[in-house]
C-alpha cells in the first residue's frame, strides 16, 4: 500500500481498506510498521498531568513493584517475593511484646484491625515527640521473626488473641466499627504557597549544590515550611520533587556534603525509600512487599537493605503490616484457640510496606463501608418502583446499605432507574460520575461543595442515596473521602465497568471491593448494542473477533509508519467521518497510546490544531475555539474549550460551566485536547473516536487500554492500525499489571468481625 492513501483511493472511511462484511482487526503483516523513538506511553498514573512523560535520567531503572504474591502476579520481572512466614521474608516487620491482658472474646481479624491501629498510634506519637528512641519496652527488636511468632500464637491457639504490640487496647474492637469523624463540610484549605523568602534561600542551596535552580519554586512547596534548611541537612529530600531521580538527588548530596555522602548513608536510604513507595503509587499500589522494596533499594546501591528497610520503619517513615495469605485454618475459626490442633501448620503472611497516607486511606474507607453496612436500618419495601431493566439492582438496594453494579456502557441505565425508583419514593438521591455529565454530578465537583446536594450539620452529604458511576475509577483516597461523607443509615451504590483501565491515583478500589464479597453484587445483563458492542465484549473476555459492521461502524486504516498515521488520522477526523457520517469534527474524538512520539497526543493534536483550529497561540499556546483538556487535579482530565484569556488567565468552558486557569498554571493544566490517552478519555464517550495504533506503541497495548478505547464510540469506530499482530496479542495476552494494595483483606476481616453479631 502507497504511503499516500490519497493515491490509492478515497479516504472516506466507507472506501478506506476494512474487512467488508466481516471486519477484522489483525491484517496481515505485509509491510510492517518502521518503529519511530522511543515513544512515552500512558501509564497507570493516567499521565492526565504528564508526569511520567519524561525518560527518566537514570538508566535501567529499577521497578519498585510488587513481585506477585499469592494475589498479584509478576510484574516487571520480579522475582517472586510473597512472604512465606519466614523471618527472612519479614525483615521489615517490627519486633513486638505481647500484651499480658488478653480479651479472649477477640477474633483473629479483630486482633489484627486492632494491632493495626495502635501500632501506627504509636508510630504517630513517637513521631510527633521526636524524642529518639522509645521507652524500654517498647523499642523495636528489629526482628520479623518476634512478630511472625506472636501472629502464629494467635493463629494456633497457643495464645489467646490479644493485642501484640507495646500496648492494647482496653476494651476490644467493635464488630461493628464506630462513624469516623465527619469531613469538614468546607474543603480544606490548600497549604500556603512558599515565599519570595523561602524560594530565594532553596535556590541559594540549590546552586551550592549545582542542581538547577529552576528547581526552587518545586522544592520550597514540596518539603514546606524551611526547606532550605531541610536540604541543607539532609540534600536527598530533592527526591521529594517530582521529577528528581536518586541519580541526581545523589550528585546534589555529593556536592554538599563531600565525601561523607555515602550510599549506606541513613539519611539517603529513608529518602529512597520513601520515593519507591511514591514511585509504586502513581502505577496503582498502596503498597509493597517488603522483599519487592529490599531489592530494590539493594539495585540503588543501599549495602544493606534489609536493616535500611528495618531502620525505616522503626524511625515511622513507613507503617509495616501483615496480611494472612490463604484460607483460615480450622484453629483460627475456633473464636476460643481450643478447638484446632495446635501442630497445625499455621497460615503463611506477606509483609507489606506502605506510606502513611494510602494506609490510613484504605483503613479508614474499609471503616466507611463496613459502618454503611452495620447502621443500615433494614430492609424496605420497593416493589412499586422495582420494574423494568433495572428492578434487580431496584430490590438490591432496597434491602442493603451496600451495593456493587458491574456492567457495561448499556448497563448504565440500570443505575439512572435506580435513581429515578428512589426519587420517586421520595428519597433523596444523588448520582455521580468521574466526570459530570446529564443527571451525574462530578465527584470532584461533590466532595467540594460546588456540585451536589450540600451537607447536614454533621459535614455529612444530605442524602439517603448516593449512587457512584465509573468507580473503577476511584483512587483510595477519593473514594475514602465520598464514604466518610455518606451519612449513617444511608445506602451507597458503586457501578461500573470492571474491564475499563483503572484509576489513575494508588488503589483499585471497586476491584477489591468486588473481591471482597462484602456486599450483594449485582451484575447487569444487558449487553451493548450493534457491532460496536460485539466488538468491545469479546475485548473484555480477550477474543478479538471478527464483526459484521453493514453500516461501517468499525473500519480498520493500515498504515505503515508514525507519519502516515497523523496524515490518516486528520483525514479522517476533518473530512472523512463527517461526511460519511454527519458528524461534525467536533464530535469525533481522537484516542493514542502515549502523549510523545511521531503519533503521540502532541504531535496528534499540532496536527489537527493546523488542521480545525488554525492560530498564532496568543493565549500561551492556545487560541479561542481550541479543543483543551483541562487538568485540575492530577488524575483528572476534562475535556473544555478555550473562551478568551485576559490578566486572571485562561477561561474555558468545561462541562458546560465557565472556568479560569491562572496564567501561571495555565502550562501544567491546560493541553489541546483534540486527541487524548484511554486513561483521559474513561468515563466519557462521543459519536465517534479514532483509535491511532502506530508501530511504536506496541508495548503500550494491554487488554484493558484496548478495551477502554474501543468501547468510547457510540455510533462509529476507525482504527488506524500500524501494530499488525501486536493487538489480537495484546488483546489475548495482555492482562491488566497487578496493583498490590490492602482494602480486600480489611474488608474480609472487618466482614468476618461483624458475622457473629448478625
Amino acid at each position: 500500500m502507497s504511503t499516500d492513501p490519497e493515491a490509492t483511493g478515497p479516504a472516506d472511511p466507507a472506501a478506506a481498506e476494512e474487512t467488508g462484511a466481516a471486519a477484522t482487526l489483525a491484517p496481515e503483516p505485509d509491510a510492517p510498521a518502521a518503529p519511530d523513538a522511543a515513544e512515552e506511553q500512558d501509564t497507570t498514573r493516567a499521565d492526565a498531568d504528564d508526569e511520567g512523560d519524561e525518560v527518566p535520567a537514570d538508566d535501567a531503572e529499577p521497578d519498585p513493584s510488587p513481585s506477585g504474591g499469592a494475589e498479584a502476579g509478576a510484574e516487571d520481572g520480579e522475582e517472586p517475593g510473597a512472604a512465606d512466614g519466614t523471618a527472612e521474608a519479614g525483615k521489615a516487620g517490627e519486633g513486638a511484646e505481647s500484651a499480658e491482658a488478653a480479651a479472649p472474646g477477640l477474633s483473629e481479624a479483630q486482633a489484627e484491625l486492632a494491632a493495626q491501629k495502635i501500632e501506627r498510634e504509636r508510630i504517630a506519637r513517637r513521631k510527633a515527640e521526636r524524642e529518639g528512641p522509645v521507652d524500654a519496652g517498647a523499642k523495636l527488636s528489629g526482628k520479623a521473626a518476634d512478630l511472625l511468632a506472636a501472629v502464629r500464637a494467635v493463629e494456633s491457639g497457643a495464645k489467646p488473641s490479644a493485642v501484640f504490640f507495646d500496648e492494647a487496647p482496653a476494651t476490644p474492637r467493635r464488630p461493628a466499627p464506630a462513624p469516623p469523624q465527619p469531613r469538614p463540610a468546607a474543603a480544606p484549605a490548600a497549604a500556603p504557597a512558599p515565599t519570595a523568602e523561602d524560594i530565594g534561600a532553596v535556590r541559594s542551596v540549590l546552586a551550592r549544590g549545582g542542581a538547577p535552580e529552576a528547581l526552587a519554586g518545586a522544592a520550597a512547596e514540596a518539603l514546606g515550611e524551611g526547606a532550605a534548611d531541610l536540604l541543607t541537612e539532609d540534600p536527598w529530600r530533592l527526591l521529594a520533587v517530582p521529577g528528581v531521580r536518586p541519580a541526581q538527588a545523589d550528585g546534589f548530596a555529593q556536592a554538599l556534603l563531600g565525601p561523607g555522602a555515602g550510599p549506606a548513608d541513613e539519611r539517603r536510604s529513608a529518602a529512597l525509600l520513601g520515593w519507591l513507595l511514591d514511585q509504586a503509587a502513581l502505577k496503582g499500589h498502596t503498597a509493597l512487599e517488603a522483599p519487592v522494596l529490599e531489592k530494590a533499594l539493594a539495585q540503588y546501591g543501599v549495602p544493606a537493605p534489609a536493616e535500611a528497610l528495618e531502620a525505616a520503619i522503626g524511625e515511622g517513615a513507613v507503617l509495616v503490616f501483615h496480611e494472612p495469605l490463604g484460607e483460615p485454618g480450622p484453629q483460627a475459626a475456633d473464636a476460643g484457640g481450643t478447638g484446632g490442633d495446635e501442630e497445625d501448620e499455621p497460615r503463611p503472611v506477606r509483609i507489606l510496606v506502605g506510606l502513611e497516607e494510602h494506609a490510613l486511606a484504605e483503613e479508614s474507607l474499609a471503616d466507611g463501608l463496613a459502618r454503611l453496612t452495620g447502621t443500615f436500618g433494614g430492609p424496605a419495601d420497593w416493589s412499586e418502583v422495582a420494574s423494568g431493566p433495572g428492578a434487580e439492582l431496584v430490590r438490591a438496594v432496597a434491602a442493603h446499605g451496600l451495593v456493587t453494579h458491574t456492567g457495561g456502557e448499556a448497563a448504565r441505565a440500570e443505575p439512572l432507574a435506580l435513581l429515578a425508583a428512589a426519587r420517586k419514593l421520595g428519597l433523596r438521591a444523588v448520582l455521580a460520575a468521574h466526570s459530570p455529565t446529564g443527571d451525574a454530578v462530578g465527584v470532584a465537583g461533590l466532595l467540594s461543595g460546588a456540585q451536589g446536594p450540600g451537607r447536614d450539620a454533621d459535614g455529612r452529604f444530605d442524602l439517603d442515596l448516593l449512587i457512584v458511576l465509573d468507580a473503577p475509577q476511584l483512587d483510595v483516597e477519593t473514594a475514602a473521602a465520598l464514604v466518610e461523607s455518606v451519612p449513617d443509615g444511608a445506602r451507597l451504590v458503586l457501578s461500573g465497568d470492571p474491564g475499563v483501565l483503572g484509576s489513575a491515583g494508588p488503589g483499585r478500589v471497586f476491584a477489591d471491593v468486588l473481591a471482597a464479597r462484602a456486599c450483594p453484587q449485582v451484575v447487569s445483563r444487558t449487553p451493548d448494542p450493534g457491532p460496536l458492542g460485539e466488538l468491545v465484549s469479546g475485548i473484555g473476555v480477550g477474543e478479538l473477533n471478527q464483526v459484521e459492521a453493514p453500516g461501517k461502524e468499525i473500519v480498520i486504516v493500515p498504515v505503515r509508519d508514525a507519519g502516515e498515521a497523523v496524515h490518516r488520522t486528520v483525514q479522517l477526523v476533518a473530512e472523512s467521518v463527517p461526511r460519511a457520517f454527519g458528524i461534525p469534527a467536533d464530535a469525533v474524538q481522537v484516542i493514542t497510546p502515549g502523549h510523545g512520539g511521531a503519533a503521540g497526543t502532541r504531535a496528534l493534536n499540532a496536527a489537527l490544531k493546523e488542521r480545525l483550529n488554525p492560530g498564532p497561540g496568543r493565549f500561551g499556546g492556545f487560541d479561542p475555539g481550541d479543543r483543551v483538556v483541562h487538568v485540575p487535579a492530577p488524575g483528572r482530565a476534562v475535556p473544555g474549550r478555550v473562551v478568551s484569556a485576559d490578566a486572571q488567565g485562561l477561561h474555558l468552558e468545561v462541562a458546560g460551566a465557565r472556568a479560569v486557569v491562572p496564567k501561571e498554571r495555565v502550562e501544567s493544566q491546560v493541553r489541546l485536547g483534540w486527541a487524548v490517552t484511554a486513561h483521559q478519555a474513561v468515563g466519557a464517550r462521543w459519536p465517534a473516536v479514532v483509535v491511532v495504533l502506530p508501530g511504536d506503541a506496541a508495548q503500550a497495548l494491554s487488554r484493558d487500554w484496548v478495551y477502554t478505547a474501543f468501547g468510547r464510540a457510540e455510533r462509529h469506530l476507525s482504527v488506524v492500525h500500524g501494530v499488525d499482530q501486536a493487538l489480537p496479542r495484546a488483546v489475548a495476552e495482555g492482562l491488566p499489571k497487578p496493583r498490590t494494595t490492602r482494602l480486600t483483606g480489611l474488608l474480609r476481616a472487618l466482614t468476618a468481625a461483624q458475622q457473629p453479631q448478625e
